[in-house]
């Protein structure tokens, strides 16, 4: 396989047809190596449309969706990232490149390791990687705490839980999709003050959801 090659159709025939022109984020996709954050039996399908694989039933994002949560969060160097999933901990590293520091907060010990040491194999220095459920937020324990200016849910919510959205500084954002299986939509949450939040919906989507997310209740009459 030309591995260039294929990252360059990846980028033209996937990312760029799904409204993912920022120059930066389409620079971004070259210089973080997606494949070496796969795992290596599913490395041919690196830059493949689909979700691949990870160990204890979980999977990496596609390519374009990773691309779009890039371009729609706009991080920037001054600011400090909270990611929750960090999966092969590639989305951890696209992040590192663009923010201050990145917390990625991995339920699955195995999967913790393995974005631990692919991260650092990578020479990625700026992320944090830590063990814990962070489905209802993630005080951090150590370099950084909250609240962030960015928050990247990698992975679905059936609603946002309220403790959640108090860990977004006030002029910061937050990356997630809403919603049960078929109908799931990316949002970007953006806290306007202390006590409000703006929302705008960005396309329908299907995610495995985060594990112990919060189910709202069901109400019958």
């Amino acid at each position: 396989m030309n591995i260039e090659k294929a990252r360059f159709l990846m980028i033209e025939q996937q990312i760029r047809p799904w409204d993912v022109l920022d120059q930066d984020v389409l620079e971004l996709l070259v210089i973080v190596k997606r494949e070496a954050f796969v795992p290596l039996a599913y490395r041919a399908l690196a830059f493949a449309d689909t979700e691949i694989p990870l160990p204890h039933g979980e999977n990496m994002l596609t390519p374009k969706l990773e691309a779009r949560i890039l371009q729609e969060l706009a991080v920037k160097k001054h600011e400090s990232v909270l990611e929750i999933g960090a999966g092969s901990g590639y989305m951890a590293a696209l992040l590192a490149y663009k923010a201050r520091h990145v917390t990625t907060v991995e339920i699955e010990p195995e999967l913790k390791t393995l974005a631990e040491k692919n991260l650092a194999d990578y020479g990625v220095s700026n992320v944090e990687v830590v063990q814990g459920d962070a489905a209802q937020g993630w005080q951090g324990a150590s370099q950084v705490s909250a609240p962030y200016d960015v928050i990247v849910v990698s992975g679905s919510l059936p609603v946002v839980p309220d403790s959640l959205l108090a860990q977004i500084k006030v002029g910061g954002r937050m990356f997630v999709i809403v919603g049960s299986a078929p109908a799931m939509t990316a949002q970007i949450i953006t806290r306007t003050s202390d006590i409000s939040y703006s929302t705008v919906n960005l396309f329908e989507t299907i995610v495995k959801p985060l594990r112990n997310a919060v189910v709202p209740s069901q109400f019958k009459f």
